[in-house]
C-alpha cells in the first residue's frame, strides 16, 4: 500500500503574526517557518502505518515556493520515502492546490491520501474535501482514530456533537486532526540520511493547471485590540455591570 502525504510550509505557530504596513498581507520575511501542525500528524500517522507493516511506501507533496521544499525534508526526515516538490509562487488557492495534487495521484497512483485537517495560515480548510470531489474518492475528514483493516479503514472523526465513526473504502482520502497522535521529532541521524532521499521536482505550469487566484484580496487588518478587563470587589458589583454597563443579563 502506498500513502500519499500532502504537507505546507507555513509560518510557525509560536510566532507572533505582523500585518504589513501596507496592509497587502502578513510579514514572512525572515520569520520562522515550519510544517503546518495537522499535516505533521498526518506524516506521524503515515509512518506508524508503515511501521506496522500496512504500508509499503510513504511519497511526501508539497506545492509552493523554492523554500516549501524544507516541509518534504522533514518528512523525509521522520520516515517518509520519497519526496515531491511543485514550485509555484504567490498565492496557491485551495482549489488550484487540489487540481495540482490530483495531477499527482494520477501519475503515482496512491491508495490513501493524507493531509491535514487545515492549514493555520489561511484556516480554509478545504483542499482535502475538494481534493476528494475531484477524485471521486471516498473521504474522512477530522481523524482523530484510524484502523487500517482489509481494503478499509475505520475512522474516528471529531464532529461538533463529539465523535464519529464510519468505514470507507480504499482508495481513500483523510485529512487528520492534532489528537490523531503526538508526531515524532526527527533524529541528527534522520535528518542527515534525509539529505540523501530523493526529492522530484516539478512546475506547476508543467501540469496543466490554472493556479491564476480567483479571490482578490482587498486589505489585510490586525483585529481589534481588546480592551483591557477590570476587577470587582463582589458579586453584587459584578452583576451592576453585567446589568447596566455591558447589558447581558
Amino acid at each position: 500500500m502506498k500513502i500519499l502525504v500532502a504537507v505546507k510550509r507555513v509560518i510557525d505557530y509560536n510566532v507572533q503574526i505582523r500585518v504589513k504596513e501596507d496592509g497587502t498581507g502578513v510579514v514572512t520575511d525572515n520569520v520562522k517557518m515550519s510544517t503546518n501542525p495537522p499535516d505533521d500528524n498526518a506524516i506521524e500517522e503515515a509512518v506508524k502505518i508503515k511501521e506496522s507493516g500496512k504500508a509499503t511506501e510513504i511519497v511526501a507533496v508539497t506545492v509552493g515556493e523554492e523554500k516549501a521544499q524544507e516541509t518534504v525534508r522533514k518528512a523525509l526526515a521522520v520516515g517518509a520515502d520519497r519526496g515531491i516538490h511543485i514550485k509555484a509562487d504567490g498565492v496557491i488557492e485551495p482549489l488550484a492546490v487540489s487540481k495540482i495534487l490530483k495531477k499527482i495521484v494520477d501519475k503515482e497512483k496512491p491508495d490513501l491520501v493524507f493531509m491535514g485537517k487545515q492549514a493555520i495560515d489561511d484556516d480554509c480548510n478545504q483542499t482535502g474535501q475538494m481534493l476528494s470531489a475531484l477524485l471521486d474518492w471516498p473521504q474522512a475528514t477530522f481523524a482523530s482514530k484510524i484502523d487500517v483493516k482489509d481494503g478499509k479503514l475505520e475512522v474516528t472523526r471529531e464532529i461538533d456533537e463529539g465523535l464519529e465513526t464510519i468505514e470507507i473504502n480504499t482508495p481513500a482520502l483523510v485529512t487528520c486532526d492534532l489528537r490523531l497522535n503526538e508526531p515524532r521529532y526527527a533524529s541528527l541521524p534522520n535528518i542527515m540520511k534525509a539529505k540523501k532521499k530523493p526529492i522530484e521536482q516539478l512546475n506547476a505550469s508543467e501540469l496543466d493547471v490554472d493556479i491564476t487566484p480567483k479571490i482578490q484580496q482587498i486589505k489585510v487588518e490586525e483585529p481589534p485590540k481588546r480592551k483591557a478587563g477590570i476587577k470587582v470587589s463582589n458579586v453584587a458589583e459584578l452583576v451592576q455591570k453585567l446589568k447596566n454597563e455591558a447589558k447581558v443579563i
